[in-house]
């Protein structure tokens, strides 16, 4: 009698980035990114790899006090709109509200990337990609862009995530996360400064 075949769930690595630059439930910004990681396990059963914290000025320029940010790999078997909403559950234990743009936050959890998927499609994510910066001030997109389509420009997301995934290759780009942050202005890559080992180190 035949065998039932095995199943085997495909794991995938998620790049998450962190972020606070309010006090929170817990206060400091550092103790909330410590307890937002040990909240991030819920999405695996692996163990996960988190990068130094770093203290980067806000984004835009005096949109806010300096951020406390970090990246996380998790690797995970659910779908990225399922991560997304596990996120967003996390964020909201912390206090985090969106009632506007780039406003000061207890806690930012952005889904980077999710190996190499593009969502919704290629065409979309270019057409974010090549959004001007006022545009990006006040425009939204109403669906999942994936990978995140700043990433390429942002050093508060590239300089952590090297810490953890120097590896992962945008799939539209061909550039990896080293050479991504490789091609930083150097001006703006002095700006992230290391403020903490990774929790548990």
């Amino acid at each position: 009698m035949p065998q039932p075949k095995e199943r085997y769930e495909t794991v995938t690595e998620a790049l998450i980035a962190l972020g606070s630059n309010a006090t929170s439930s817990v206060e400091t910004s550092i103790e909330t990114l410590t307890e937002a990681l040990v909240n991030l396990e819920s999405l695996t059963h692996h163990s996960i790899k988190i990068s130094k914290f770093y203290r980067t000025p806000a984004f835009p320029p005096g949109s806010g006090p300096d951020f406390v940010n970090a990246a996380a790999l998790v690797r995970t078997s659910i779908s990225a709109t399922c991560v997304l909403q596990k996120l967003h559950v996390i964020e909201a234990e912390f206090g985090r509200t969106r009632n506007e743009r780039w406003a000061p936050r207890t806690l930012d959890l952005d889904l980077i990337a999710l190996g190499d998927t593009i969502l919704p499609d290629r065409e979309t994510l270019q057409q974010w990609m090549d959004l001007p910066l006022q545009r990006q001030m006040s425009e939204a997109p109403d669906d999942l862009i994936l990978p995140h389509p700043r990433v390429q420009e942002r050093a508060f997301v590239l300089v952590p995530l090297n810490d953890v995934a120097p590896h992962w290759r945008h799939p539209v780009l061909g550039l990896t996360v080293a050479e991504m942050t490789n091609r930083l202005d150097p001006a703006a890559r002095a700006e992230i400064r290391p403020i903490a080992a990774p929790p548990g180190t």
